[in-house]
């Protein structure tokens, strides 16, 4: 169900083989999050050419890599941190959470799909192209994480232990804000039956089918931003919902892995999803 208090500069027409010209990094951004430095970066504002236009940010792309750090730079600045403190790890679609304390050099946060912090000016950032990223907040006391979560991460509990992390650093889950960002959506995501029969074994909390419907043949369509919401408020998180954008249907904004898998191949560039403790909590 997508969140009605979420924000974005919209689409500037930049598709792929195309470089962004004047303007910065727009994101995505949810009102939910309130005065919390954070954005749902669209693809739109970097420097990055050909297939990795413009604000590509996967370090594991093949993307020039002065682009890149220019690229992560431009993102650190829009959410005001150094661009030492935007922080991520190596994406395995698992279910490890880092709890960050320090900054880390690039390539060093170790294999995890989510991470948490209490620290003022430390942002998180998870890198997607059709996964689910997912930014949590407790504005109480200034915990936030961050969580990379395809479908088999969902399925394996990402979300939960991102949560189980966050408390364990005073959070409430309760309190917790969550907001699923830009996915590829369930009008887009065609997917075989065995993927429904994973899903099925491994939930134990409430019956997954009503998150797929028929396609064509055997296929099936599921809806992983549903899937993601439904998973967090099981969890207590009442108010999670998802921006609405996908990332398949709109190419001007967004990379797509299964676009460019239905184009036949090729590079791939990702957007990234950050949100940094803030410097410090409501009462």
């Amino acid at each position: 169900m997508p969140v009605s208090d979420v924000t974005g500069a919209g689409g500037t027409g930049i598709g792929p083989g195309r470089s962004a010209a004047a303007p910065g990094p727009r994101p995505v951004r949810a009102a939910a999050f309130g005065e919390v430095p954070h954005g749902f970066f669209t693809r739109e504002g970097g420097v990055s050419e050909g297939a990795f236009a413009s604000l590509n940010c996967s370090m594991s792309s093949g993307d020039n890599a002065d682009a890149l750090r220019e690229n992560r730079r431009r993102v650190a600045a829009a959410v005001g941190v150094e661009a030492a403190c935007l922080l991520g790890v190596t994406q395995v679609h698992g279910d490890a959470v880092v709890t960050a304390r320090a900054a880390w050099a690039p390539g060093e946060g170790g294999r995890a799909d989510a991470m948490v912090t209490d620290r003022p000016g430390l942002a998180l950032g998870v890198i997607t192209a059709d996964c689910a990223p997912v930014l949590f907040l407790d504005p109480a006391v200034g915990v936030v994480g961050a969580a990379h979560a395809g479908w088999r991460g969902a399925a394996g509990g990402i979300l939960e232990r991102t949560l189980d992390a966050m408390t364990a650093l005073g959070a409430s889950v309760s309190r917790v804000v969550a907001v699923v960002g830009p996915c590829i959506g369930p009008h887009s995501y065609e997917v075989g039956p065995e993927l429904r029969e994973t899903v099925r074994a491994a939930e134990d909390g409430f019956d997954p089918d009503r998150f797929f419907r028929a396609g064509r043949g055997d296929r099936l369509m599921f809806d992983l931003p549903g899937y993601c919401v439904a998973r967090l408020r099981a969890a207590g998180v009442d108010g999670a919902g998802w921006t609405g954008d996908d990332t398949l249907a709109d190419e001007a904004r967004f990379f797509s892995h299964r676009r460019r898998t239905l184009a036949g191949g090729g590079p791939l560039g990702h957007q990234i999803s950050v949100i940094a403790s803030p410097s410090s909590a409501s009462s």
